[in-house]
């Protein structure tokens, strides 16, 4: 059987980091050459994929500057609070999303009704429970920085893509032709809009769809699946078309 690594150079220096926890999430570690910034933390609460990521491409843990977060939900918040304490980095969140993330409020709830299509909704629905239930929640972690639409942190622009969420986020590196479309985009279990059932507003998620769809990319990184590692920008078109 052919084993997928669990970290893959997809882009110069963006690391994409993988695990089968939480819905085949991943998270991002970028390397401009001169500090590195993390996008979302994974499951896991001790971060150690990412610290053993960090040492495999021969840096420090105190060169991790900046930890950004694309929404509150728990798959993506596991490891904040330990790379937090470790590395001493800036953590960054949109302000609807500041207080899930910092522990004073459970992540708005979605549906209990299953509405994925029906080969692939039993894959997907322990998460859409457990987020309504506020099942295993994350290690609270304080945002130390509120980010708005066009901020940069590092060498990525901040995109505000709500419709996931209130306050979701996506990043663009345009040096590099990589977006980071966080929870919008999804190609686990299938390649399509993100989770059907997670999307709480469904039209402020299709503007952002084609918001994302006029920037140019080839790669698309996205919260839970594969990466989209060629073609992203016709892909990114039809599924924002499609939604």
């Amino acid at each position: 059987m052919k084993t997928v690594p669990s970290v893959l150079e997809i882009a110069p220096g963006v690391h994409c980091l993988r695990q089968h926890k939480g819905g085949r999430v991943h998270a991002f570690l970028l390397d401009d050459g001169h500090e590195m910034t993390l996008i979302d933390t994974l499951f896991d609460t001790n971060g150690g994929l990412v610290l053993d990521t960090i040492q495999r491409i021969n840096q420090s843990v105190s060169n991790l500057k900046h930890i950004v977060l694309t929404h509150g939900h728990r798959s993506h918040l596991g490891g904040l609070a330990a790379l937090k304490h470790l590395s001493g980095a800036t953590v960054y969140a949109h302000e609807w999303e500041a207080d899930i993330i910092a522990g004073e409020r459970k992540a708005q709830g979605v549906t209990l009704r299953p509405i994925h299509p029906l080969h692939t909704w039993w894959q997907v629905y322990p998460l859409q429970l457990g987020l309504t239930l506020g099942l295993k929640p994350h290690p609270p972690c304080p945002v130390d920085c509120l980010v708005a639409d066009g901020d940069k942190i590092g060498p990525i622009q901040v995109l505000h893509t709500p419709g996931h969420s209130p306050g979701h986020l996506a990043f663009h590196w345009p040096e590099r032709s990589v977006l980071f479309a966080g929870d919008a985009i999804a190609t686990w279990p299938a390649l399509g809009p993100g989770w059907p059932a997670f999307n709480l507003n469904p039209q402020q998620h299709k503007a952002s769809l084609s918001r994302m769809a006029r920037l140019d990319m080839h790669v698309v990184a996205v919260g839970h699946g594969e990466p989209i590692t060629s073609g992203g920008a016709e892909c990114v078109y039809k599924i924002a078309a499609n939604a």
